[in-house]
């Protein structure tokens, strides 16, 4: 059984910071400036024995009806309907505000147990702003440093108080392994959606989920951190992740959105497939092949989404003039599936879902030995390696050794004299023979070993 906990309180309190702390890893941006999260992050939090699932909100705050404030604030009352219990965090620094009053008014009405968190109790001033918490009615405060680890065993007594006994372990993947397609169609595809700011990738996730999860708005950049949500789409689980925009290195300047960045190269890591979305009316511009680039070389599948298809005025082969500039434009994964996309309005959602599965699959495929060595030989013969330095190469045989992406080791007489052009011809003739397309292909050169080397030469 699952049990849930929502972190809430006024902004700048120290939420994130004691939501790392308690799943372990830096999930959620921390930064001095109040409001750094925006939408609900939810974690798997463990605490000694105590394993559950917990969720970073954004600080309740007061805004206009229908403003992006406002929409936070809903976001976080949202969390709280589907907690079991609250943790409401101040900051016992700054002592009690009349904000901690009127949202502690907000905690209780929410009729689910609250643990009253003093955050930031280091020190004689946080103890001081610790006792004022006591006039909250929220019972007895726990005092934590979440920044430095302190009063985590206080925090577990509280807590272990609430929960039912812990869960097992859940069973972990590791991209390395031998994965059989038994498992590979139960567990769920890690998809991250990457773009430039305001390509529309929080409206295509709130498509796919059917309600509004994610906080969207007109101005750019309006995701900060990257949002992990479980998709059910016709009987295949997804993990998606909502990424912060990426812009161009020279135009970041911000502290923050440096670190929405870095947590979105994150996401991208993490994933197994990769949506890159662009703006149907400005794609392939410079930024985007950068984004492809840099997808490429971290091996994971992709899949490009053509957003906001319902703002282009319908012509002939328009669908086929984009499979024609995406090969053009990212000759590296030639044959990506390209796909054109409203997330506002809901076009295309089935092919694009169709297109991932496709993706992960090619990802995943591995190439039988007898017939990768049948194309290495008619590759060879069709086009021979050139000679280097007037010394023919020798390429000897071929072998896959691993899946997630293909990855090939080529045997050859002097691995540092083959040249890239002739990888590459390797690779784009491997994608056509057993349909690989779009997917990172890996060949790395190994030298055979010369079972002479070791006999000297015969003095004449």
């Amino acid at each position: 059984m699952s049990f849930t906990i929502a972190i809430i309180g006024r902004p700048n309190v120290g939420k994130s910071t004691l939501f790392n702390r308690l799943v372990g890893q830096k999930l959620a941006l921390v930064d001095d400036e109040p409001g750094v999260t925006r939408d609900r992050r939810e974690g798997n939090a463990r605490l000694g024995d105590l394993e559950f699932t917990v969720i970073d909100t954004a600080g309740l705050d007061e805004g206009a009806r229908g403003s992006l404030t406002a929409r936070m604030q809903e976001q976080t009352e949202t969390a709280i309907g589907l907690a079991d219990a609250l943790m409401f965090v101040i900051d016992a620094r700054a002592g009690l505000t009349p904000n901690d009053r009127a949202f502690a008014d907000f905690a209780r009405r929410a009729n689910k147990p609250v643990v009253l968190v003093a955050n930031k109790s280091e020190g004689k001033h946080g103890e001081l702003g610790a006792m004022e918490s006591y006039a909250l009615g929220l019972g007895d405060p726990i005092q934590i440093s979440a920044e430095h680890g302190e009063g985590m065993s206080d925090l577990y007594d509280a807590l272990a108080a609430l929960m039912p006994e812990p869960a097992e372990e859940a069973e972990e993947f590791d991209d390395d392994d031998i994965i059989s397609d038994e498992d590979l169609a139960q567990r769920p595809i890690r998809v991250a959606i990457v773009g430039r700011p305001n390509a529309g990738k929080s409206t295509l996730i709130n498509h796919l989920l059917g309600e509004e999860r994610l906080l969207t708005s007109a101005e750019a950049g309006t995701t900060r951190d990257s949002i992990s949500v479980e998709i059910h789409w016709q009987g295949r689980d997804f993990r998606v992740f909502d990424t912060a925009g990426l812009r161009r290195r020279s135009r970041i300047e911000e502290k923050l959105e440096k670190l929405s960045v870095a947590d979105a190269l994150r996401a991208v890591r993490f994933a197994e497939v990769v949506v890159m979305m662009m703006d149907a009316q400005n794609r392939f511009e410079e930024q985007d092949l950068r984004i492809a680039d840099l997808i490429e070389r971290e091996g994971r599948a992709i899949v490009l989404a053509v957003n906001k298809w319902d703002l282009m005025e319908r012509k002939p082969h328009l669908i086929s003039a984009l499979r024609s500039d995406a090969d053009h434009w990212l000759p590296q994964v030639k044959g990506a599936p390209i796909v054109a996309v409203s997330g506002l309005m809901g076009e295309g959602i089935d092919r694009l879902m169709t297109a991932i599965q496709d993706a992960y699959a090619v990802w995943n495929k591995r190439v039988p030995t007898a017939a990768l060595n049948r194309w290495f030989e008619q590759a060879v013969d069709a086009n021979p390696p050139p000679a280097v330095s007037g010394r023919r190469l020798k390429l000897n045989y071929i072998t896959q050794t691993k899946g997630r992406p293909p990855s090939f080791v080529l045997f050859c007489s002097r691995a540092d004299a083959v040249p890239q052009s002739y990888l590459r011809y390797l690779t784009n003739s491997l994608r056509e023979a057993f349909d690989l397309p779009g997917t990172p292909i890996r060949i790395t050169l190994r030298e055979k070993a010369n079972p002479f080397a070791h006999k000297r030469k015969r003095p004449s």
